[in-house]
């Protein structure tokens, strides 16, 4: 089965048609710029364009967007608008493009691609997976069971939250070198080790390009590694929950 996968972050926008047995890209990956502000009008005109203009796309189509969502109801709204919150996205996007649209919370559907084809595959016990981007999101599973929704980059950190402490933005907005901030990351994940005692970590998003430029600073128990569908993950992950629905 193909499905566009469209990845929503509070920096880009990105898609992909997926097929969903193997992983694979089957038509090139299309990323366009976030709209400021990320309103609902916004980024629901951004989305329909990048599906009928883009890609011309007349298939199945599923999203991973940026907030905690609760039967195709936005819950949280960290890196958009706050007009987001109690908006029924699945539905506004849905009749927006004119077929059902798909929406879950981006780094539940990003990990389920590393769940299905990647370091967690086959993993049993506790697996936390992370998307270091804009934010932090993040995903639990267990034994290969997605605990949904979870909030794990707005744990309060060093008198804040997580992600503004150590996500890839951070990094950016300092100007840290990549040992710098692998530390301040190699400190968050300690907290999380210690919280949920998870058998592996896995990291995704921007940062999980870069792994190789501070793995050495990241020295918790745990192991610890970077997503094998990279940057990827989101959208094949999305593409996969959009079968998955079917």
């Amino acid at each position: 089965m193909q499905v566009l996968g469209i990845d929503i972050g509070g920096t880009g926008i990105k898609g992909a048609v997926v097929e969903t047995e193997t992983g694979e890209i089957v038509r090139e990956r299309i990323r366009v710029d976030t709209p400021h502000p990320a309103t609902p009008e916004a980024i629901t005109s951004e989305f329909c364009r990048l599906v009928r203009e883009g890609f011309r796309w007349e298939g199945p189509v599923a999203c991973g967007f940026p907030a905690r969502v609760l039967h195709g109801v936005v819950q949280t709204a960290s890196n958009i608008d706050p007009s987001w919150v109690e908006t029924p996205v699945e539905e506004m996007f849905s009749k927006a493009l004119g077929r059902k649209v798909h929406v879950a919370n981006d780094a539940d559907v990003a990990g389920l691609a590393e769940l299905r084809l990647g370091a967690a595959r086959g993993v049993r016990g506790p697996v936390l997976f992370l998307t270091i981007g804009t934010g932090i999101g993040s995903a639990i599973f267990l034994d290969g069971r997605l605990y949904p929704n979870t909030e794990l980059g707005h744990l309060r950190f060093h008198g804040d939250i997580a992600e503004r402490y150590c996500s890839a933005a951070v990094r950016e907005r300092l100007e840290l070198k990549w040992g710098k901030w692998g530390e301040r990351l190699n400190d968050y994940l300690a907290y999380l080790e210690f919280l949920l005692a998870p058998e592996l970590i896995i990291l995704g998003g921007g940062a999980s390009k870069r792994f190789e430029k501070y793995q050495e600073r990241l020295t918790i128990h745990t192991p610890v590694v970077p997503a094998k569908t990279l940057n990827l993950a989101g959208i094949i992950g999305a593409a996969l929950y959009g079968a998955e629905q079917h």
